[in-house]
């Protein structure tokens, strides 16, 4: 195997000077986001705060050494701790040795499976979760971090047990609310939310911790019955393998792959979203090797599992950042904090993180995905709904099996890893064929005819999309017009729908007019229209034939259409 391209500091690679001032802005903007964030996801896994700060370091530290994007922001993760904890939960007591034994071991783990698949090239595993399951496991994620965090916002005992009863005791607890608490986390969680939709670079959780803070000192509101975190010990975390015996790893294995399978198709969604410039193609596989680093660091430390964090991504990028030098300042900040903030940040009220939590709750629901796939594809609409309900009334990790499962299953059928082909035309005929050997087929001048020999799902949309723009882009000459062979496209999911708005969308953009022929699958002329794919295209250039495609659109006939013009 060739090492060169996993040496360290490629995301520091073309680092110059003048970049400094931006990494700078972006750094000390990420740090602001990232404190309370990172508090309040420690709560949330049965953490003490600190610990979050070490997982953020971690992460920033190791992704900025192994991994390739420059945007990227590992650490304590919303989506992934919810699920770790609930497993942990059912092995040791929350918050005891042997619970933090058991997370610092998993953390392990987890880097571990992520960092070897990228190794070994898997981040086609990534594509093994489709939008709605994915959307789905949000929802359900979203449901435990709610029924979690209400007890901190209403001033109620923490509870414990399946969601389901802790939902029943707490609606039997609501006459027990203490309406300070109440008060500061619906405050905390409204100015989050106005700051969110001015512009997601301005630190509102941090603005709103300080000013619960604030409250809780002027107006005395601990001797009125609101909860505060409380000093911690100031220090750095010491390093060394967790105490775990072969009996916990064995019991953690199931959950370390599932959290792994979650963090790298969280990680390959990120890197896609932030791609690199001048079309650089985002590095999957160099990304997972970045993020499962930091979890190993992590768990080195004493700490937990760490995840790409898509809205730490977007600040980054938001804010001008240049390269991993933004995410490696925001660390130094954030590390500040952890080392000896213990009495800084003593007066933080429970209730100002539930808030928090609440609003990064909200926000992991994708509403906008949820009315798409309901209209576009109801069918798909159904595994969001039962995807999200595994994940709520079952064990969490037993949700989140089924929901992989479920994906799974309703992406067998398609050829995983089909990707689009050349056509040839049949010289004197009018067929197009594969390119054979010895190649007898020929090509058009400025023509393009691909077909692709699979359904379009969410497991090769990906693969399609880039595939076909690669076609275009590989061309010595200038291509005018793709023509789409879709005869074996028999079905197109809502994944793949957009796969293909994006390929025409690349074909524009190259001065390319985009055409599809021979479609004669009736549920993939229905999910054109449904799409609206058949409106972006125009029906004058859907055909029966690849023949037919080019004598009306092809170079040749623009060019004596003109000249009869003149």
């Amino acid at each position: 195997m060739n090492w060169t391209p996993w040496l360290p500091l490629r995301a520091l690679s073309g680092w110059r000077p003048r970049d400094l001032n931006s990494d700078l802005i972006a750094g000390v903007t990420l740090a602001a986001i990232a404190i309370p964030e990172q508090m309040a996801t420690a709560r949330l896994g049965g953490f003490a705060p600190e610990i979050g700060f070490f997982a953020f370091v971690a992460g920033s530290v190791a992704f900025a050494l192994f991994g390739a994007n420059r945007h990227l922001s590992s650490g304590a993760d919303s989506t992934i701790t919810p699920l770790f904890a609930g497993g942990l939960a059912m092995l040791a007591a929350s918050g005891s040795p042997h619970y933090l034994a058991l997370a610092a071991m998993l953390a392990l783990m987890v880097g571990l499976i992520v960092t070897l698949s990228g190794v070994f090239r898997l981040g086609w595993i990534a594509d093994l979760l489709s939008v709605p399951v994915t959307t789905g496991f949000l929802a359900g994620i979203a449901v435990h971090i709610i029924v979690s965090q209400l007890p901190g916002l209403l001033g109620l005992p923490a509870e414990s047990g399946e969601t389901l009863r802790r939902i029943g005791e707490i609606a039997g607890n609501l006459h027990l609310t203490n309406p300070w608490s109440l008060g500061l986390g619906l405050g905390v969680f409204a100015i989050v939310f106005c700051a969110d939709r001015i512009s997601a670079r301005v630190p509102g959780a941090l603005i709103a911790m300080v000013l619960a803070t604030i409250a809780v000192a002027v107006f005395g509101l601990k001797d009125r019955g609101v909860e505060v975190l409380g000093a911690w010990p100031n220090g750095l975390l010491q390093a060394g393998l967790p105490r775990a015996s072969l009996d916990d790893v064995q019991a953690l294995f199931p959950l370390a792959l599932l959290i792994a399978i979650v963090v790298m198709v969280q990680t390959a969604a990120t890197s896609r979203s932030f791609a690199p410039q001048q079309g650089e193609a985002p590095d999957i596989n160099r990304d997972f090797v970045g993020v499962g680093a930091g979890s190993i660091v992590s768990g080195l430390f004493g700490a937990f599992a760490v995840n790409a964090s898509p809205p730490r991504t977007a600040i980054v990028a938001q804010s001008g950042g240049r390269s991993q030098l933004s995410g490696l300042i925001a660390a130094a900040i954030v590390l500040a904090f952890g080392a000896f903030g213990g009495g800084l940040l003593a007066d933080v009220p429970q209730a100002a993180l539930a808030g928090v939590l609440l609003f990064v709750a909200q926000h992991i629901l994708r509403w906008k995905v949820f009315a798409n796939v309901y209209r576009q594809a109801p069918v798909e609409f159904a595994l969001i709904l039962i995807t999200m309900a595994a994940i709520v009334v079952l064990p969490i990790e037993t949700g989140v099996a089924i929901g992989i499962g479920l994906s799974l299953l309703h992406g067998i059928w398609s050829a995983t890893r089909t990707l689009p082909i050349e056509l040839e035309q049949v010289p004197g005929t009018s067929v197009w064929w594969p390119p054979g050997q010895p190649a007898v087929g020929e090509q058009l001048p400025g023509v393009l005819v691909a077909a692709f020999q699979a359904p379009l799902s969410f497991v090769n949309a990906d693969r399609f999309k880039r595939g076909l723009c690669d076609l275009i882009d590989a061309r010595t000459e200038s291509v005018r017009l793709v023509v789409l062979e879709a005869s074996n496209i028999v079905e197109i999911d809502y994944t793949a729908a957009q796969a293909l708005i994006d390929t025409i969308t690349h074909c524009r953009k190259t001065g390319a007019v985009f055409a599809i022929a021979r479609l004669e699958s009736l549920r993939a002329q229905a999910a054109l229209a449904r799409f609206g794919i058949a409106e972006l295209i125009g029906p004058e250039r859907i055909f029966h034939s690849v023949d037919a495609a080019i004598k009306a659109l092809g170079p040749d006939q623009k060019t004596q259409q003109q000249d009869e013009t003149k």
